[in-house]
């Protein structure tokens, strides 16, 4: 059975390239891999550079596979960007990359998928028809993030490994994979924007609707035992047409969108410095073991991992 990690798929990848002509260069040097109406690429690093270019001409779509870049776009965007990492550029734009760690030996190693906005008007159109937002909402619709940073979950690291995996291997089904893999993928990336672009009018507008009054609650109470006849009068709903509208709009029911949020929370204290014990009963959880299993199911990173690597990105940085 092969290995299916991203980083297992780009070592076969960079194998394959060895025993052919080897890389044709030692920064980005690119492995494409197209499909109708999207286009995989794998980029290997070999040496470290700064201020290399990347330019968006469809909607990027760009997942960290090994190493670290650090990315410098518009208004001031400086990020690292590390792997269980996403982000997305919108067309036209471009980001400036530095390679600080990539080595022969230890190459930084990321994917892109280049997406045609045809299609993502296609995915906006189907969630409309089928999951319509609250008319307080608007449509689903892209926002105006010139780069959408993201700390992907382990089910988006999955499907992920999925598509790569299917086309490194030359799988007689990869054409299929890709498509319905792309679908989900922006499906994903839709629902997190539109996740953040709810959490922000709770913070600013929480009486927008009753949906907005409910995750400002949940924000707000992220420590406590949350009850759900509590978030139904908060949002002034029955419980069968508050379950209905919530799973609508984020697509997951009240309970689970808690415990992610609560491990979203976590992840934002431990890049703050907070010991893992402390950020475990901050946001909520009363045993140490169920925390870390959560936090590793959710982020595929123990949360003692991931406030390790945070620590050694910023000594770096």
């Amino acid at each position: 059975m092969r290995d299916s990690g991203l980083a297992a798929q780009a070592a076969f990848n960079r194998r394959n390239l060895v025993r052919g002509s080897g890389p044709q260069q030692l920064v980005e040097n690119r492995t494409v891999f197209a499909s109708h109406g999207a286009e995989l690429s794998i980029y290997d690093t070999f040496a470290s550079a700064e201020k290399v270019r990347l330019d968006a001409e469809e909607i990027l779509y760009c997942g960290m596979i090994s190493g670290k870049k650090v990315l410098h776009g518009k208004n001031h965007f400086n990020s690292a960007f590390l792997p269980h990492e996403s982000f997305v550029m919108a067309p036209g734009e471009t980001v400036a990359i530095d390679f600080p760690e990539a080595t022969l030996d230890n190459p930084t190693s990321c994917l892109t998928l280049g997406i045609s906005r045809e299609r993502l008007r296609d995915v906006c159109d189907q969630l409309n028809q089928k999951n319509p937002l609250p008319k307080e909402l608007g449509c689903w619709r892209p926002h105006d993030d010139h780069v959408l940073h993201l700390f992907h979950t382990e089910a988006t690291q999955q499907l992920l490994e999925r598509i790569v995996g299917s086309f490194v291997h030359n799988d007689d089904d990869r054409d299929l994979v890709l498509n319905l893999g792309v679908t989900e993928l922006l499906t994903r990336m839709l629902r997190q924007q539109g996740r953040s672009f709810l959490l922000n009018c709770a913070r600013h507008d929480p009486t927008l609707n009753g949906l907005t009054e409910t995750v400002r609650y949940i924000d707000d109470h992220l420590a406590e035992t949350v009850d759900i006849e509590q978030l139904c009068r908060v949002a002034c709903m029955s419980r069968s047409k508050f379950y209905q509208q919530f799973r609508h709009v984020m697509g997951t029911g009240p309970m689970e969108y808690i415990q992610q949020r609560r491990l979203e929370r976590a992840r934002e204290l431990l890049q703050s410095g907070r010991s893992v014990t402390e950020v475990c009963y901050d946001v909520g959880y009363v045993n140490a073991s169920h925390f870390t299993r959560r936090f590793h199911q959710q982020y595929g990173v123990s949360p003692r991992d991931y406030l390790k690597q945070h620590q050694i990105n910023m000594i770096s940085a």
